[in-house]
Order: C-alpha cells, then structure tokens, then sequence
C-alpha cells in the first residue's frame, strides 16, 4: 500500500497567520566582501565625483562667457574683428584647450566642499557628546574651510578668465590673476558692490509692487486681488524669488564685468611697463600683446600717431 505523504496548498495553509516577536532582518548580500568593508569610501567617492562635475560645468560655463566677453575686448575694429559666433567659438576653445585647467581648478574646489561635508557629518555625530574642547575645534575647522572654499572659488573664477584669455595653465593663470587683482582691489569691491545694488533694486521693484497689489492699493486690480490676512508671506516669497532670478541674470554680466577689469588691468600693466608718456588706450595694445585667439583681422599699423594721440 502505498502511502501518500502531507501536502499543503492555499486551502489548508493560512498565509496570514500572526507570529509573535518576528522581525525581517537584512544581514549582507554574498557574505563580508571588500565592497562592505570599503562601501562608506566608495560613498565618498561617488559624492567627490558629483561635486567635481558640477563644479567642472560651471567652470566651462565660466570659461565660454569669459573667451565671449575677451573676444568683444581685444578686438580692434568693432565689430568687425569679433568672430561670427564669439559664443560657439569661446565654447569650443574650452572644449578643445582647456580642459585639463578647467578640471584641475574643478578638482580643488570639489575637495575643499568635500572636507566641509565630511566636517558637517561629525558635527551631527557630535551633537550628544558634551566635550566642549572638540565642538569648538571643529566649528574653528569648519570656519576655516568655509573661507578657503570662498577663496578658492573667487581665485578658479579669475583663472579661468586668464585661462580663457592668454590660454596659459591653470596655476599661472591663477597667480597673475591674483597679482592683477591685488593691485586693483578697490576696483574690483566697487564693481561687486554695485552689482548688488542692482539686484536690490529690482528686488525691492518687485516687492514694492506687490506691496500695493496685495493691499489693494492699485485701483485697477482692486477686485481682481483676494483679501489677505497675511500679505506679508506673498510679499516675501515674490521678493525673494525676484531676488533670485535677478541673481541668475546678473551673474552673466558679473562676468563680463570681471572679464573686462582683468582685460583693463592687463593692458594698463603693459602701458606701465614700457613707461609710455601718453596713456590713450586707442593705440594699445599692439598685435604682440594681443591673446593669440583674438589676433584675427588686426590691424599691424597704427593709424594714430603718437602726435594725433597728444591732440
């Protein structure tokens, strides 16, 4: 006789029976490996990686707007000697050039971001140890690198700029742009300033506008404009947002701002240097002292003569 072992199926088995004081763990997949021992530096890494790309295409962006701005400067006959797509051009001599630079001044900044995230993590490690010796080492630490990273990112945005320019490696560029930049600093401040008064005042446009519009001010929009018991959270948000757009946009004359100081700082060392007695930029600066990139189409002779220079 033969006999028929249990079998079990959906009708005799409860799937959805109770079992007290069970938990699903997650132990490791295919045992210890390196990969688990090292998974926190290989996190590390990834997060290198990331920061180092975004700060990689902002330093092409800045490369590009500075080649464009450069090229509208040097240019002797305007706008003849401009290049037909000055955009593309600048583009393209980043992609092609200066690559290698352009990284290498990514790669500083990124690691400079990358110690200052790895300082925010131990202080939130921190938070429940009440040694107040290492909580005040580490805030010094974290105000230390919170200023080199403020530097290193105003020196790349200057080398970059001479990078673009002169074409020169990244730490020449950098050096002769700090040098430059010493020397005019006042110049250099004025100029930021003034750009920020420009984004406060269309900010503050925008949020005195608003103002009238959500207090129902302006007799036009009176029944359009819902009452609000709150008006100042609208306002806020509309200024901020104008604030930030108006950030966006003015970035890119920003740079053309400070592509242009460097293009003048340079050109008034040259007139320096060979201790000219008359200082009219008309007649500088000579095909020599041009940037490779931008000699297309100049003119070698002068058409204003040192005499017509003193009329």
């Amino acid at each position: 006789m033969h006999r028929q072992g249990p079998y079990f199926n959906r009708s005799n088995v409860s799937t959805s029976a109770s079992c007290q004081g069970s938990q699903c763990l997650f132990a490791f997949y295919g045992g210890e490996t390196s990969y688990h021992r090292h998974l926190f530096l290989l996190q590390l890494s990834n997060l290198l990686l990331c920061l180092w790309l975004i700060n990689f295409s902002l330093a092409l962006e800045q490369c590009t707007l500075a080649g464009t701005f450069a090229s509208y400067y040097w240019a002797r006959r305007k706008p003849q000697d401009i290049p037909p797509c000055p955009l593309f051009s600048s583009f393209s001599r980043a992609l092609r050039y200066h690559t290698g630079s352009l990284a290498f001044g990514a790669l500083i900044l990124s690691v400079a971001q990358l110690v200052r995230i790895i300082l925010e993590y131990v202080e939130q490690r921190l938070k429940g140890v009440n040694n107040v010796v290492s909580r005040f080492l580490l805030h010094c630490l974290q105000c230390c690198f919170w200023c080199l990273e403020k530097f290193i990112r105003y020196m790349n945005r200057n080398a970059y700029i001479m990078v673009a320019i002169y074409g020169k490696n990244f730490c020449t560029s950098a050096r002769e742009a700090f040098f430059l930049l010493m020397r005019n600093v006042f110049l250099d401040r004025v100029t930021d300033f003034l750009l920020f008064l420009g984004k406060a005042l269309i900010a503050g446009g925008v949020g005195v506008v608003a103002f009238f519009l959500f207090t129902k001010k302006i007799p036009v929009f009176q029944e359009e404009v819902p009452i609000l018991n709150y008006y100042w959270v609208p306002l806020l948000t509309v200024v901020l947002g104008a604030f930030l757009i108006a950030h966006a946009f003015f970035s890119v004359y920003a740079m053309c701002v400070d592509t242009l100081f460097l293009c003048f700082c340079k050109e008034t060392d040259v007139l320096i240097q060979r201790d000219r007695d008359v200082l009219r930029l008309s007649d500088f600066p000579t095909l020599r002292d041009i940037p490779t990139q931008f000699q297309r189409d100049v003119p070698t002779q002068r058409n204003i003569n040192r005499e017509t220079a003193l009329n």
